[in-house]
């Protein structure tokens, strides 16, 4: 891969999408078997949660199963950038390699987009089963719009830049876990990803507007459904100041380690 780099140019558009696709090529074959697994892993638990559910809750409104199942396939999409990523950063630190990828001579931003596109190619399959299995359990009807394709980017790239910065800025790859579990139990204690935010305590339900959680999950079901996410103009600005801030974050932590 390095020698393949080094014939074009530092510096330019060809330079960084050699590297882009170095990168991409890279991240691919290195978790060829764990990329599968992960995905399947995504796909049951995003199903589990919406069959789940419907077990638990047997008579859930239409609102309420919406609600639930655009809410799941949003789990299953940033779970992979902001839980899993910075653990596999945390292994690299912890087994020595993160200086080998960090020496690799390609932009850092193209390595980070190369990250991006495998969380994006992870998953979207699992997002996808658990709509279908919403779609399937509840007899649901999806109104699926052109807006769907920028709200899941920019959800997923937010996800992901805050795992990657996260992952990059602690140096404890123990700290990085620990950490990783903790937005685990926010974003499924404290966030109104799978039920209105109007069915929490309204200085909670506040503080959750302007956290990313929420904007991830009012983004991506106003592309999927019609009359049901609110404050959505809303959402895509604070989204985009998250994804900005933590994009920067990331670019100065790693810009600190050449």
């Amino acid at each position: 891969m390095t020698a393949a780099l080094v014939v074009v140019p530092r510096g330019g558009a060809r330079y960084w999408l050699s590297g882009f696709r170095a990168m991409l090529r890279w991240q691919l074959t290195s978790l060829r078997l764990w990329a599968p697994l992960a995905a399947s892993v995504e796909a049951l638990s995003g199903i589990g949660m919406v069959v789940g559910m419907g077990l638990l809750v047997p008579h859930l409104t239409t609102r309420g199963a919406l609600y639930l199942t655009t809410g799941s396939a949003v789990v299953t999409m940033f779970v992979i950038g902001l839980i899993l990523g910075p653990q596999l950063v945390a292994q690299q630190k912890a087994d020595h390699t993160d200086e080998f990828l960090l020496a690799l001579p390609v932009p850092r931003s193209a390595a980070a987009l190369g990250w991006y596109a495998v969380v994006l190619i992870v998953g979207l399959p699992g997002a996808i089963a658990t709509l279908l299995a919403g779609v399937w359990r509840f007899g649901l009807s999806l109104t699926v719009s052109p807006a769907v394709v920028p709200a899941v980017l920019l959800a997923v790239f937010t996800a992901t830049m805050l795992g990657y910065a996260v992952a990059h800025a602690i140096s404890q790859p123990m700290v990085t876990v620990i950490l990783t579990q903790v937005f685990i139990f926010l974003a499924f204690g404290y966030a109104p990803i799978n039920f209105p935010a109007d069915q929490m305590p309204y200085w909670l339900a506040e503080a959750n507007r302007w956290l990313p959680f929420l904007p991830m999950a009012t983004v991506v079901r106003a592309g999927l459904t019609t009359g049901l996410a609110t404050h959505v103009a809303e959402s895509y600005c604070v989204l985009g100041a998250w994804a900005a801030g933590a994009a920067c974050l990331a670019a100065l932590v790693l810009g600190r380690r050449r």
